[in-house]
């Protein structure tokens, strides 16, 4: 089981020198993982400083030379499939192949996405989740793609260069219960993002080795919890990844005694 490190970057973290510093530490104590939350606003805390996640991971990125690192999650309905392709090969390339693409829903917490005008419908936020899955992928290809779906268009466009990992750049769709679609949709991809109990993991794992007709070699499970929470149980369900996550509001100085009790 790899073990990684879950940062909001957020207050004294929304500093993208901060989290390079951090990334390094992080590296150096050995972890193998630094992922970021993925926001743009926190309505509930208009007093706290947000980072760009994606400026965050680029800072990662070249500061760093061992780590896998990526969002967790990034939710695709409040961006341009064409843009996110571009951003993750970009990162792909700077960082040498360690990149993840982490997605999911989103949530509206305290008004975030309709505050900004965004779609809140969680049905037509899945829509969008999956055409745009399906459009990036494509995109990466380095194929001519032809694409008029209800919500995106490509008309007829190249995109290179292509990620350096291949087949895809590996892509972990986040799921919260065994309901049948999110579930179906990680199966199709590369790895998953619960936040459920150990046995609910479990189940979830029994439902995507159906839909992947039992090939689950190389499939990543990535779950997380509070510095001191034992992961053996997650383990022992399935998980390939531990990431120590951290509250919304965390200080620099605590993400450093966790990375310094790891040497």
């Amino acid at each position: 089981m790899r073990c990684g490190v879950y940062l909001p970057p957020f207050g004294e973290l929304a500093d993208p020198r901060v989290l390079a510093g951090l990334a390094r530490k992080a590296e150096d104590a050995g972890f193998d993982g630094f992922f970021l939350w993925d926001h743009v606003a926190r309505p509930n805390r208009p007093e706290l400083a947000v980072c760009d996640a994606w400026t965050g991971l680029a800072a990662v990125a070249a500061a760093t030379e061992r780590l896998v690192f990526g969002t967790r999650v990034t939710p695709l309905s409040r961006r341009r499939p064409q843009e996110v392709a571009r951003q993750a090969v970009a990162l792909d390339q700077l960082s040498g192949g360690r990149f993840v693409l982490g997605v999911g829903l989103g949530s509206n917490t305290g008004g975030e996405m309709t505050r900004l005008g965004e779609v809140d419908d969680p049905r037509t936020r899945a829509s969008m989740l999956d055409e745009s899955l399906e459009l990036i992928c494509r995109l990466w290809s380095g194929e001519r793609v032809v694409h008029h779906g209800p919500h995106y268009t490509v008309d007829g466009l190249r995109f290179l260069p292509r990620p350096v990992q291949q087949p895809r750049i590996p892509i972990w769709v986040a799921a919260q219960s065994t309901r049948p679609a999110p579930l179906r949709r990680a199966a199709r991809y590369d790895g998953l993002c619960p936040e459920v109990s150990p046995d609910d993991l479990r189940r979830m794992l029994e439902i995507i080795a159906e839909h992947r007709d039992g090939d689950m070699d190389g499939y990543e499970v990535s779950v997380g919890g509070p510095p001191g929470t034992d992961p053996g149980p997650y383990a022992r369900a399935g998980a390939t990844w531990w990431l120590v996550q951290f509250p919304e509001t965390t200080a620099v100085r605590q993400v450093e005694e966790v990375l310094a009790n790891r040497k």
